[in-house]
């Protein structure tokens, strides 16, 4: 018995983990994310060049990438897999996790995809609001739909959520480059990777 169960274990150890549609979605997020990042921040640190059309470009851009990842993890993925649970919780607090099922992403990943996208969205909500402050070739300036106080808070969760997204940013670098989480850095880049981040109990 205990070699069949190692056998069904390692037959299960790669699968495509992301598909070819969410991998581009990832690095296209990711690239569109760094490009608002550095338009941002870099004039702040006194490089100066012309930003404003590289930000609000690169956010309409990211608007679009994020609705439609939307919309795909709504209807034609299993969202909840991304959900923490009461093990997720455990786990994260060094308790022993009481359910025997595999899981195709463990707490942290979880948790950080969590506030990852609860930043991100805020990001994009202000920053749809932002967009009525500027000229384009798309539309004029308008910024009488808010009054003052309301733009102080747009601004304020903008900002907010900017140095967020910069540590989160960070983080994501340092633990996907760690030798320990090589094969899912591999996963998101070719069709195959480790199926489950969170194996069987006691396994």
């Amino acid at each position: 018995m205990a070699n069949k169960d190692e056998h069904e274990l390692s037959s299960d150890t790669e699968s495509v983990r992301h598909k070819f549609i969410d991998r581009i979605f990832h690095w296209t997020a990711g690239v569109l994310i760094i490009i608002l990042l550095l338009s941002a921040f870099l004039p702040i640190l006194g490089i100066k060049f012309d930003w404003l059309p590289w930000h609000w470009v690169s956010g309409v851009l990211l608007l679009f990438v994020l609705t439609f990842h939307i919309v795909r993890a709504l209807f034609f993925q299993n969202f909840l897999n991304m959900i923490p649970k009461t093990d997720d919780i455990r786990e994260l607090l060094f308790l022993s996790v009481k359910s025997s099922d595999p899981q195709k992403y463990n707490a942290a990943q979880k948790f950080y995809h969590l506030i990852t996208a609860a930043s991100v969205l805020v990001l994009a909500i202000t920053g749809a609001f932002m967009l009525v402050k500027i000229d384009t070739p798309l539309w004029n300036r308008n910024p009488a739909i808010l009054s003052d106080d309301q733009w102080g808070i747009i601004y304020v969760l903008h900002g907010l959520s900017s140095l967020v997204l910069i540590f989160l940013v960070i983080v994501h670098t340092y633990f996907t480059l760690i030798p320990e989480h090589r094969q899912f850095l591999i996963s998101m880049i070719k069709d195959s990777g480790p199926k489950w981040a969170r194996k069987k109990k006691n396994d």
